[in-house]
């Protein structure tokens, strides 16, 4: 459904968050490992949602990655994904086809329309605080 590289930047941005609640900063190769993601990859997607306000980067030797605890409530799914991915997710065809529209739809048109009004939902009524406190209760995890 998203990106790898969306897929990635949400579960960067969760650890990240995870990590947070706890007043801690988590340099890139943390993030990589507990995500699952390749360095270089990892290094390319926060540098992208720090550039987006989505992520804060402190250098230096104490350095890493953080999120503060009240930004991270108002941060949503939706940001990530749009940050990273566009708005592509709620516009596409679900067969893949270069036009599709109410008045020229694919087979799928109508079902995918309230998927994606569904989805869409979803992501913007889903904060970061929110999966970070799931990943942090153990309820969630973000690799196996």
């Amino acid at each position: 459904m998203f990106s790898k590289a969306c897929e990635y930047g949400i579960k960067a941005v969760v650890y990240i968050a995870k990590k947070s609640l706890d007043n801690k900063r988590v340099k890139l190769n943390e993030v990589a490992k507990n995500t699952g993601s390749p360095v270089a990859y990892t290094a390319k997607i926060l540098g992208l949602l720090t550039k987006e306000n989505i992520i804060h980067s402190v250098k230096g030797p104490y350095g890493g990655f953080e999120i503060d605890t009240n930004q991270m409530k108002n941060i949503s799914i939706s940001q990530i994904v749009y940050a990273i991915d566009g708005d592509d997710i709620y516009n596409g065809c679900a067969l893949g086809l270069s036009s599709c529209n109410a008045t020229e739809p694919c087979p799928m048109h109508e079902h995918f329309v309230k998927i994606r009004s569904e989805l869409k939902h979803m992501l913007q009524n889903t904060s970061i605080y929110e999966l970070a406190n799931k990943l942090k209760s153990g309820k969630s995890i973000l690799v196996r």
